[in-house]
């Protein structure tokens, strides 16, 4: 009885339990066999066999059985609920898809893609992750969507936005800056820069041009007010933005009062003021440039001129050669086709057009009717590009023309000054410094050169003061090396010991490298020392070779001076005080001189084998006899690029000594001394009979061989 009792409820339960399935069995298949189970989640619905059948899925019962439509009558029984969440599934997806198929517009969507280049690798880089919306590491649909809606809505940009800016060469740089249009340039008002104010812009703009005859940078678009102060430049250096600076204290006004203060009035008529006169001051500085002619074709002449400052030098000249075609007596045509020569003679490095360019620019200067300013500009410039060419007598013979068009230009008789000395004529350059002196005596330039001429002339006390006051002066062309050079090479011929505080001035404008080496031709960075050891140079085998065979070498050269003393010739650089010093030369400047070693055939034999000497461009070697009584002033080498070895080959026992820097040394016969005479240097020779030496200059050892073969012969 208390099993029966007991099996009671367990009978019941089991009764339900059939009655429970039967209702789901009918619920089975009026659904056409889908079930819970096979429902699951989206992924598990959605997974196929290869074959494409649906795949087989596993129950909670551990049975496994046929997906889809088919199954067997006996399979699982489903309750009323989980119909209902069938059903309320079925029903979401379908809206979704309706939603999609019908709605959204998926061309539109591709296309957006495409814009912004919206591919699968570049989400895995990271350049997409914005449109990642739903963290899943793919651009699906939902991102889509979101993408969608985010564009469907009108924009605002409001005061505070700003278009973002496109990475450069990044994707979608050219369609956002697409959308940002910018306002078309206007070339109908360009005006060339001024030849005499660089960057200096006038009221009125007729054709001025860029005399410099080289590329220059157009001038930027005016700043807006909004803008301006944010990258303010000076001619050299960039200062720093306006609105990193601490603002300026404005004047506190006077309490009660609303008007400014009498000196703030007066400030500002004082700014007013001095702005006018600099207006003033501009416009009379403005060139005239263009004639009738050039007026009525300004548009195609600043065309040309804009070809030519962006560096379309072809398409400029071609423009230029058109013009002057069309209208032969333009001279501002002219002179532009001149500059673009002048341009691409200096790209190509070519003197044929070099010369072309000199031709124009004379030809521009001939025509009637020629503005003075323009005629002075193409003059100027074909002087100039003549001396660079070498053709120093055409130069002379330009600015001679230009004196004599504009004789009260103190300027241009200077040049002409300069040109005289550029082809050797001393006594033609001091007579148009006299005539510049005489209506200028305050010209800085004119006392400098003339002062220069009188030391050459060896008028050591006359050229100190115009020397001196020239330097001086400060005006433009007086800061160079060799004025201060030769005034403080005076003043210590005349015993003036200022005349190291003038090199000092020398060396700190740049000029000199110390106070005691005063060479003008140098190499920066090399070693500087006055005096050298054999194994310091690196040339201890041609040392070596000097001193044992240092009898061949004098006896050759006493051979020499025996025979004709007329191959030593007198010192002829100006730097004796008194006394007889003579030289024989072997090399200058890297190569043999005529015939002298025919004279000394063992000698030149022995030197051959050391190209480091008889290869110095920069050097010489000579023998060199003194005689007693003889005194070399201080003085220094024109270069710091090479060594001087002096082997002593007949030496008196008492009275010769060199001095460099402040050690002093004298001669051995035999015996080879080194120094480098870029530092000052001055000899003595009191001994009672001649002094004979070998001199031998080598390159400093800290040139490259590529320095060796490019620098410039001295």
């Amino acid at each position: 009885m208390q099993r029966c009792a007991s099996s009671q409820p367990l009978v019941e339960e089991i009764q339900a339990e059939e009655e429970e399935e039967e209702e789901e069995q009918e619920v089975f298949q009026e659904t056409g066999g889908v079930n819970e189970e096979q429902v699951g989640p989206v992924e598990e619905a959605s997974a196929r066999e290869p074959d494409g059948r649906p795949a087989p899925v596993e129950h909670k019962n551990g049975k496994r059985a046929e997906a889809g439509p088919g199954v067997a009558d006996g399979g699982p029984r489903f309750s009323m609920f989980t119909w209902l969440m069938v059903v309320a599934l079925l029903g979401v997806w379908s809206s979704v898809a309706v939603f999609y198929f019908d709605i959204v517009d998926y061309d539109r969507v591709l296309a957006r893609a495409q814009e912004f280049r919206m591919n699968f690798s570049e989400v895995l880089q990271g350049k997409l992750a914005a449109y990642d919306t739903d963290g899943d590491g793919d651009f699906d649909v939902e991102d889509a969507k979101v993408l969608l809606e985010k564009t469907s809505k009108p924009e605002v940009e409001t005061p505070t936005q700003r278009a973002p800016e496109p990475e450069e060469d990044g994707p979608g740089a050219e369609e956002t800056s697409a959308a940002v249009p910018l306002p078309p340039l206007d070339d109908s008002h360009f005006v060339p820069d001024d030849p005499t104010e660089p960057g200096q812009r006038y009221e009125e703009e007729p054709g001025s041009i860029d005399t410099t005859g080289v590329l220059v940078e157009e001038s930027q678009p005016e700043e807006t007010e909004g803008e301006s102060g944010r990258y303010q430049t000076s001619s050299k250096l960039s200062q720093e933005p306006e609105a990193d600076k601490p603002p300026k204290a404005e004047p506190e006004p006077q309490t009660g009062s609303t008007r400014p203060t009498e000196s703030r009035q007066a400030a500002d008529g004082a700014a007013e003021k001095a702005a006018e006169e600099q207006k003033e001051k501009v416009k009379k500085k403005k060139p005239k440039l263009l004639n009738k002619v050039d007026k009525s074709i300004k548009s195609e002449i600043d065309a040309a001129e804009r070809l030519r400052k962006k560096g379309n030098l072809d398409l400029a000249l071609k423009a230029f050669d058109s013009l002057v075609q069309q209208h032969p007596l333009s001279p501002r045509a002219r002179y532009g086709k001149a500059q673009v020569q002048d341009d691409l003679a200096e790209k190509l490095r070519s003197n044929d057009l070099l010369q072309s360019a000199i031709s124009t620019y004379g030809e521009a200067a001939e025509l009637p009717d020629v503005t003075s300013d323009l005629l002075r500009v193409a003059l100027k410039r074909r002087a100039e590009r003549q001396q660079f060419l070498g053709r120093m007598r055409g130069s002379l013979a330009t600015l001679q023309k230009l004196v004599d068009v504009f004789p009260d230009d103190v300027g241009l008789r200077n040049d002409l000054g300069v040109a005289h000395l550029l082809l050797g004529d001393n006594k033609g350059a001091k007579k148009v410094y006299e005539e510049v002196l005489a209506v200028a005596p305050s010209n800085g330039f004119a006392k400098v050169h003339y002062g220069f001429i009188l030391k050459a002339e060896n008028k050591i006390a006359e050229s100190i003061p115009y020397l001196r006051e020239g330097l001086e002066s400060g005006e433009p062309g007086t800061d160079d090396g060799r004025f201060y050079f030769h005034l403080g090479d005076a003043l210590q011929r005349v015993g003036d010991d200022s005349a190291y505080l003038w090199y000092e001035r020398g060396h700190q404008r740049g000029h000199f490298a110390s106070v005691w080496q005063r060479s003008l031709y140098n190499v920066e960075g090399l070693k500087a020392q006055p005096w050298w050891t054999p194994q310091e140079t690196g040339y201890a085998d041609l040392v070596r070779m000097l001193e044992r065979n240092w009898k061949t070498i004098r006896d050759e050269a006493l051979a020499v001076m025996d025979r004709s003393r007329g191959r030593f010739l007198p010192e002829e650089e100006n730097l004796r005080e008194k006394g007889e010093w003579g030289q024989y030369t072997l090399w200058q400047q890297g190569k043999r001189v005529g015939n002298a070693c025919q004279g000394v055939p063992k000698t030149c034999a022995l030197m051959e084998r050391f190209p480091e000497a008889t290869g110095c461009k920069r050097g010489q070697i000579k023998f060199s006899v003194m005689q007693p009584g003889t005194h070399v002033w201080p003085h220094t080498g024109p270069t710091n690029c090479r060594l001087r070895m002096h082997l002593g080959l007949v030496i008196p026992a008492s009275g010769c000594r060199i001095r460099c820097t402040d050690q002093t040394r004298e001669w051995e016969e035999g015996k080879v001394l080194i120094f480098d005479d870029s530092f000052e240097h001055e000899v003595w020779q009191e001994a009672d009979s001649y002094r004979l030496i070998f001199i031998v200059d080598v390159w400093h050892p800290e040139l490259s061989q590529y320095q060796r073969q490019t620098l410039s012969p001295i």
